[in-house]
């Protein structure tokens, strides 16, 4: 199969993926996969609260694809795309440059100690970003 070159919105021209190959994410940028953030609305078994974010995880310390459950209360202060649409999350060697050119929707910032995050939006998309501090 050829490959096509095409502008992808918001990023640099890359060649059109074959069905064989990884992400530009992964392939290109070297991002890893960390989880799949999958927003709900019922309480589940052994959902966690995280007080100062004002969310409830789940499944993620257990799911072996790394899937985990967010549920939002009401005046959690997220955008609405997060809310409703599931996200992939990336870790990255370094967020601030990640973060360069694309469309930010929650600023990089520190959810826990040693971690910084960021939330990107990508054809409607939300894309979380991940950076840890290296120990």
């Amino acid at each position: 199969m050829a490959t096509k070159t095409r502008k992808i919105s918001g990023d640099r021209l890359t060649r059109t993926r074959r069905e064989d190959e990884p992400p530009a994410a992964v392939a290109e940028r070297g991002w890893r996969y960390h989880h799949l953030g999958v927003p709900y609305q019922n309480p589940r078994p052994g959902e966690h609260h995280i007080e100062h974010l004002k969310i409830y995880v789940s499944g993620f310390e257990t799911s072996p694809y790394g899937i985990q459950w967010m549920r939002f209360e009401p005046d959690c202060d997220v955008p609405d795309v997060i809310r409703s649409v599931p996200h992939v999350a990336f870790e990255v060697d370094d967020l601030d440059e990640a973060v360069i050119g694309k469309e930010i929707l929650t600023p990089p910032n520190s959810p826990s100690d040693g971690v910084r995050v960021a939330m990107i939006v990508h054809d409607g998309a939300p894309i979380e970003l991940i950076e840890f501090r290296k120990r």
